[in-house]
């Protein structure tokens, strides 16, 4: 099988150029990880604005991990906040359910990839955004 290629390039609200690579065997996983790091860089072109979020950025295809990191951003920009605040500032301001676990496990990814700064343990951790996201689109399509 011939190796295959994959470009994409990401700029973000600063217009800084990230531009990243593949070549060889392109798995399902490895096309996950990219997209990954393209919602922790602030998500994906063609979001519409949600009046609920203020001057958030949020589409009806939004994910809703990049729904909670917005909804993390508009209410808690500052302060220490658990995940019962964050379940309940998602379900007030997008009038749209989501379980306390969802929630959590959001949290969890947030903070292992450095969006959010965690402190406590076990039903008493708490976050806090870690600074300022920039927010990136997509540029170049796949070959």
């Amino acid at each position: 099988m011939p190796a295959r290629k994959m470009r994409v390039e990401l700029f973000d609200s600063e217009g800084n150029r990230y531009t990243i690579a593949f070549e060889g065997q392109i798995t399902r996983d490895k096309a996950v990880r990219l997209l990954d790091l393209v919602e922790l860089l602030g998500g994906m072109p063609g979001e519409s604005a949600n009046p609920n979020l203020g001057s958030a950025v949020v589409g009806k295809s939004s994910s809703r991990f990049e729904k909670v990191r917005l909804v993390i951003q508009k209410s808690f920009p500052l302060v220490w906040f658990s995940s019962r605040d964050v379940q309940s500032a998602y379900e007030q301001d997008l009038k749209e359910p989501i379980s306390l676990s969802t929630v959590s496990t959001y949290l969890a990814r947030m903070s292992n990839r450095g969006l959010l700064l965690r402190n406590g343990e076990g039903s008493s951790l708490q976050y806090k955004l870690a600074s300022q996201m920039p927010h990136a689109t997509i540029k170049q399509q796949m070959k």
